[in-house]
Protein backbone atom coordinates (compact mmCIF):
# COMPACT_ATOMS: atom_id res chain seq x y z
CA UNK A 1 0.00 0.00 0.00
CA UNK A 2 1.19 3.50 -0.61
CA UNK A 3 0.91 5.89 2.76
CA UNK A 4 1.37 9.67 3.01
CA UNK A 5 2.66 11.25 6.06
CA UNK A 6 1.44 14.12 7.72
CA UNK A 7 3.91 16.90 9.03
CA UNK A 8 3.78 15.66 12.73
CA UNK A 9 4.04 12.05 11.60
CA UNK A 10 6.97 12.89 9.33
CA UNK A 11 9.04 14.45 12.86
CA UNK A 12 7.83 11.86 14.97
CA UNK A 13 8.78 8.83 12.36
CA UNK A 14 12.38 10.26 12.46
CA UNK A 15 12.84 12.13 15.91
CA UNK A 16 10.46 10.62 18.33
CA UNK A 17 8.60 7.47 17.69
CA UNK A 18 7.26 7.30 20.87
CA UNK A 19 4.37 9.32 19.82
CA UNK A 20 3.36 7.43 16.84
CA UNK A 21 0.63 4.18 17.44
CA UNK A 22 1.55 0.71 17.04
CA UNK A 23 -0.51 0.73 13.88
CA UNK A 24 1.44 3.62 12.15
CA UNK A 25 4.67 1.58 13.55
CA UNK A 26 3.36 -1.16 12.12
CA UNK A 27 2.85 0.38 8.88
CA UNK A 28 6.57 2.09 8.34
CA UNK A 29 8.30 -0.80 9.38
CA UNK A 30 6.52 -2.91 6.31
CA UNK A 31 8.93 -2.82 3.61
CA UNK A 32 5.82 -3.46 1.02
CA UNK A 33 4.62 -0.17 1.90
CA UNK A 34 5.58 2.72 0.36
CA UNK A 35 5.78 5.63 2.60
CA UNK A 36 5.65 9.26 0.85
CA UNK A 37 6.65 12.26 2.15
CA UNK A 38 5.40 15.40 0.65
CA UNK A 39 7.24 18.74 -0.32
CA UNK A 40 4.67 20.54 1.29
CA UNK A 41 5.36 18.98 4.73
CA UNK A 42 9.14 20.31 4.44
CA UNK A 43 7.65 24.04 4.09
CA UNK A 44 4.93 23.94 7.01
CA UNK A 45 8.19 22.53 8.73
CA UNK A 46 10.46 25.17 7.62
CA UNK A 47 7.97 27.52 8.44
CA UNK A 48 7.05 26.94 11.73
CA UNK A 49 11.03 26.68 12.56
CA UNK A 50 11.45 29.97 11.39
CA UNK A 51 8.75 31.46 13.34
CA UNK A 52 10.80 30.12 16.80
CA UNK A 53 6.66 27.77 16.47
CA UNK A 54 8.99 24.37 15.92
CA UNK A 55 11.83 22.43 18.08
CA UNK A 56 13.53 19.88 16.11
CA UNK A 57 16.21 18.94 18.50
CA UNK A 58 19.30 20.01 17.52
CA UNK A 59 18.52 19.78 13.83
CA UNK A 60 17.75 22.20 10.93
CA UNK A 61 14.73 22.09 8.33
CA UNK A 62 17.03 21.22 5.76
CA UNK A 63 18.37 17.89 7.32
CA UNK A 64 15.03 16.79 7.00
CA UNK A 65 15.33 15.25 3.30
CA UNK A 66 18.22 13.18 3.93
CA UNK A 67 16.83 11.79 7.32
CA UNK A 68 13.57 10.81 5.55
CA UNK A 69 15.80 9.45 2.72
CA UNK A 70 17.63 7.47 5.35
CA UNK A 71 14.68 6.28 6.68
CA UNK A 72 13.22 4.84 2.77
CA UNK A 73 10.45 7.70 2.62
CA UNK A 74 9.68 8.69 -0.77
CA UNK A 75 9.41 12.20 -2.10
CA UNK A 76 6.09 13.50 -3.40
CA UNK A 77 6.35 16.68 -5.18
CA UNK A 78 3.58 19.22 -5.37
CA UNK A 79 2.55 18.93 -8.48
CA UNK A 80 0.95 21.94 -10.66
CA UNK A 81 -1.76 20.34 -11.41
CA UNK A 82 -2.18 19.54 -7.44
CA UNK A 83 -1.84 23.29 -6.69
CA UNK A 84 -4.19 24.53 -9.86
CA UNK A 85 -6.97 22.01 -9.04
CA UNK A 86 -7.06 22.80 -5.40
CA UNK A 87 -9.96 24.87 -5.28
CA UNK A 88 -11.87 21.77 -5.59
CA UNK A 89 -11.40 20.49 -2.03
CA UNK A 90 -14.87 22.55 -1.08
CA UNK A 91 -14.74 21.01 1.99
CA UNK A 92 -13.10 23.90 4.95
CA UNK A 93 -13.46 21.84 8.29
CA UNK A 94 -9.95 22.89 8.63
CA UNK A 95 -8.25 26.08 7.80
CA UNK A 96 -4.50 25.38 7.63
CA UNK A 97 -3.19 25.30 4.15
CA UNK A 98 -0.48 23.06 4.60
CA UNK A 99 -3.24 20.72 6.42
CA UNK A 100 -5.70 21.02 3.51
CA UNK A 101 -2.96 20.49 0.87
CA UNK A 102 -1.70 17.37 2.00
CA UNK A 103 -5.41 15.79 2.31
CA UNK A 104 -5.60 17.11 -1.43
CA UNK A 105 -2.38 15.08 -2.29
CA UNK A 106 -3.92 12.03 -0.30
CA UNK A 107 -7.25 12.18 -2.34
CA UNK A 108 -5.74 13.02 -5.60
CA UNK A 109 -2.73 10.32 -5.83
CA UNK A 110 -5.08 7.69 -3.95
CA UNK A 111 -2.60 7.53 -0.60
CA UNK A 112 -3.50 7.09 3.29
CA UNK A 113 -2.79 9.99 5.11
CA UNK A 114 -1.12 8.96 8.45
CA UNK A 115 -2.25 11.62 10.41
CA UNK A 116 -3.52 12.23 14.42
CA UNK A 117 -5.18 15.28 13.42
CA UNK A 118 -8.82 15.14 14.08
CA UNK A 119 -9.83 17.90 12.45
CA UNK A 120 -8.31 16.15 9.11
CA UNK A 121 -10.76 12.80 10.19
CA UNK A 122 -13.38 15.01 9.20
CA UNK A 123 -12.51 14.81 5.25
CA UNK A 124 -12.76 11.19 5.09
CA UNK A 125 -16.66 12.08 4.25
CA UNK A 126 -15.08 13.11 1.18
CA UNK A 127 -12.87 10.62 -0.04
CA UNK A 128 -9.67 10.60 2.12
CA UNK A 129 -8.48 7.39 3.65
CA UNK A 130 -6.84 8.35 7.36
CA UNK A 131 -5.09 5.82 9.30
CA UNK A 132 -3.64 6.47 12.95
Amino acid sequence: MSFLLDSHTLLWAILDQKKLSPKVIKILEDSNNEIFVSAVSFCEISLKYSLGKLDLSDILPEQLPKFSEDTGFSFLPLLPIESASYHNLHATWHRDPFDRMLIWQAIKNNLTLLSKDKNIALYKSIGLKLIW
